[in-house]
């Protein structure tokens, strides 16, 4: 069953308001919750019944949320004694909360969907620390190129590439996610460099002519999907950064939207479930993590959500027509020819903002 996108969007929201409201509380070590139920770090839209029927039908009881407003602020909070049960983070959160000491071993053992989960997601970067595993993949959402299909021109539809974002026939009609790291990566794609996460100092300057292109033509920089997604239905923005989502969403609406493949490559984040080292209830704990995955909850999400399922069982719940028109034909082709956004080692994340901050400021 899907829900409606205007109930969708109204739910997320909402609770999007409500993790934000959480986040600016004052520390404390045990959040209140049900006696007997667990609690968790999720994102606003994933927890919805549909994704977690088998725990429901088992406990009929939802567990009890903290909303993630980002992987940053959220880390922050439990690094600072807030107690949790789990955490939804991105995967390149995954090395620091193993070096913070805040999380304990996954036993695969205890997960019916393992075997069926992708290998390459299992082994994200961060997912398995000294041999040990400590992460358990759930699902991925590529970053790309929303585009009017009825505004491009025909050489971007015929080879899609990141540099119709650095076109100056759209000027100020293009739309860019606000972050320093994937901004800096993806100019590293286009100038055709395979170490974009890591690039030196000779590499970075080579790149600054691309951001200041980029600056001058982006009419704005987005923080709020629906912002973005409200301007490319009006025709106000022709192509812009984007998740999958926002292609699902624009094209339920009847918007003509295509979601490109670049040749340069495409970027995905992985996400997933860790355990906090001092989960009240692993029993319950593992249930919910084992519903999440599952074929039916992986299936469901790239439905409705247009993002991929960790659990490659769940891509035969849907039609083929399905399937292709969300770009996953073929489900561990789409895996394979994915760039996973690691975790940044601290000297190139400085580096990539401050060349960032200044290209913006003008410097």
């Amino acid at each position: 069953m899907r829900i409606s996108d205007m109930n969708r969007r109204e739910l997320m929201q909402a609770m999007a308001a409500v993790g934000v409201s959480i986040v600016s509380y004052p520390m404390m070590n045990r959040p209140a919750r049900a006696d007997g139920n667990i609690m968790g770090a999720t994102w606003a839209g994933y927890d919805l019944p549909e994704l977690m029927g088998p725990y429901l039908d088992k406990y009929e009881q939802m567990p009890e949320y903290n909303y993630i407003a980002t992987d940053d602020e959220m880390f922050l909070k439990i690094n600072n004694g807030f107690d949790l049960d789990f955490i939804h983070p991105g995967s390149y959160m995954l090395h620091r909360y193993y070096n913070a000491g805040l999380i304990q071993p996954v036993d695969p053992s205890r997960i019916s969907n393992w075997e069926n989960l992708a290998p390459r997601m299992r082994n994200l970067d961060g997912a398995v620390q000294d041999g040990v595993q400590y992460f358990c993949p759930a699902e991925y959402g590529n970053t790309s190129i929303i585009y009017r299909t009825d505004m491009i021109d025909e050489e971007y539809l015929e080879e899609n590439s990141w540099t119709i974002l650095y076109d100056d026939r759209y000027a100020n009609r293009m739309a860019w996610y606000d972050d320093s790291g994937i901004t800096v990566a993806i100019a590293g794609l286009v100038k055709g460099y395979d170490n974009i996460w890591q690039m030196d100092s000779e590499q970075l300057r080579s790149v600054e002519d691309l951001l200041v292109r980029q600056r001058d033509l982006t009419r704005f920089y987005w923080t709020d999907v629906t912002e973005l997604e409200q301007a490319v239905a009006n025709g106000e923005i022709v192509a812009g950064y984007a998740w999958n989502q926002s292609y699902v969403t624009l094209k339920s609406q009847g918007v003509p939207v295509g979601y490109m493949v670049p040749k340069e490559g495409s970027i995905a984040w992985g996400s997933g479930f860790i355990i906090h080292k001092d989960a009240s209830d692993l029993d319950k704990v593992y249930d919910y993590i084992d519903a999440w995955v599952s074929p039916e909850s992986g299936a469901w999400l790239i439905d409705n959500y247009g993002y991929g399922s960790a659990n490659l069982k769940a891509y035969d719940l849907l039609s083929q027509d399905r399937l292709d028109e969300l770009g996953f034909s073929d489900p561990a082709a789409a895996l394979a020819n994915t760039y996973f956004n690691p975790a940044m080692l601290p000297e190139y994340e400085q580096a990539y903002e401050a060349l960032y901050q200044d290209v913006r400021a003008g410097l």
